[in-house]
Parts: structure tokens; C-alpha cells; sequence
């Protein structure tokens, strides 16, 4: 079966997800002969269509996620692997291979045109090539010209210091009354990134991962 990669990013056209390039896999880190193809989310786009058919469960944003995904890796007959899911694929180390994204101080990759404002939620793994797979660009961070890094300075409790991110300061700050901005506007220090601040979620998704956050730490 030939597939293009114009061909996947027309089917998550209207979605609400969107395709975020990929790479072909290497036989020594046992992907020879794969090729990824990875899906997620930028900006704000997202939010209204998760919210509209948002499912009643535990997990709705990855059930949703799944409910797009699934259908569409089985049109391309594609395997398709999820951040969440045991045994778990390093995603992180998937989308530096796939676009210009470099790590942040907040270790949060960043993007040149979405900054801190996107996430990947699936991979689709293809045998053999896929047509028209773009060529990804040499990265350059928006972080390194980045002199006052504000994202380092304003966290309440100092949760990050460039090089880690504490989670049980964070979380014992969000148990907390002081918390409750961080609960209802997302985390602070990424709200302070002056890149691509156009592209921010909504208030409403933040708010969503803040307590999704909570629920699976606190």
C-alpha cells in the first residue's frame, strides 16, 4: 500500500489534530525498515474539538485522542503507539528527529513557530517509505537568544531550575490555597515564555491539564 504524507495530513484534516512530521527508523534502535509519522496538537486548535465530543471516563482527553487516531492508522493499515501507553516510546527523542524542536529550561520541547504551545499524542508506524516525507530542518531554540529567561524566575516555589523540574514542590504548592492560580491559569513558569505567545491554549485547556496533572501526582 503506497501512502503520502499528504495523504495522513489530509486525514486529520478538520480534527482537531494534525500531523507533525516524521523520520525513518533505524534497524539498531529496532525500527529498521519503519517509518514514524507522529500526531499532535498546536495552539488553541485542539480545545473546541476535544470539548464537542468530549467522552465521559477517566481519561478523556487520551480516549478522544485514541477515537480520532485509531481509525485512521487502520485506513493507512499503520501501527500506531501513544505517549501514555505501557511499554512506553520515547516521544521526546521521536520529535527531535521529526521537527525542529530542542528542549526548554522548563524540559518542555520547544517549537520555532508554537513555542511551549503544542504536545504529540500518537505515532503512526508505517512499513517501509512513506511519499513526500519532509526533510526537518537544522534546529536553532528560541531559548538560546533568550536572555532573562522569565520561565525560570516565575515559578512560586521555584520548581524549575533549568536543568530539573521538582514535581513534589510543585505539587505541595497546588495542594495548597496559594496554588489556586496555577489550578485555574496553568503552570505559571510556561505562561511566562515570551515566544510565540499567540499560539497559547486556552485558559480553559490549561486549566484542564492542571488538574489532570494533579489527579495523577497529588
Amino acid at each position: 500500500m503506497s501512502v503520502s504524507y499528504r495523504d495522513i495530513e489530509a486525514a486529520f484534516e478538520g480534527t482537531g489534530l494534525v500531523v507533525r512530521g516524521g523520520f525513518k527508523g533505524e534497524h539498531d534502535e529496532g525500527l529498521g525498515g519503519v517509518t514514524v509519522v507522529l500526531v499532535g496538537n498546536v495552539g488553541p486548535g485542539m480545545w473546541s474539538h476535544f470539548s464537542a465530543a468530549r467522552p465521559d471516563c477517566v481519561d478523556p482527553l487520551d480516549t478522544w485522542t485514541k477515537s480520532v487516531v485509531a481509525p485512521r492508522a487502520d485506513r493507512f493499515a499503520a501501527s500506531v503507539a501513544y505517549p501514555n501507553d505501557k511499554p512506553y516510546r520515547p516521544f521526546q527523542q521521536w520529535a527531535m528527529r521529526a521537527e525542529p524542536v530542542t528542549p526548554s529550561p522548563l524540559g518542555i520541547l520547544i517549537h520555532p513557530e508554537f513555542g511551549l504551545w503544542h504536545a504529540y499524542r500518537a505515532a503512526l508506524m508505517f512499513d517501509g517509505r512513506i511519499v513526500g516525507l519532509p526533510t526537518v530542518q537544522a534546529a536553532v531554540s528560541a531559548c538560546e537568544s533568550c536572555i532573562e529567561k522569565p520561565c525560570l524566575n516565575t515559578c512560586p516555589v521555584g520548581a524549575f531550575d533549568g536543568k530539573s523540574y521538582n514535581v513534589p514542590v510543585c505539587v505541595t504548592h497546588m495542594k495548597s490555597s496559594d496554588g489556586r492560580p496555577c489550578h485555574e491559569h496553568g503552570c505559571l513558569a510556561r505562561l511566562a515564555c515570551p515566544v510565540a505567545t499567540k499560539h497559547r491554549t486556552t485558559e480553559a485547556q490549561r486549566a484542564f491539564h492542571a488538574a489532570a496533572f494533579f489527579r495523577s501526582n497529588g
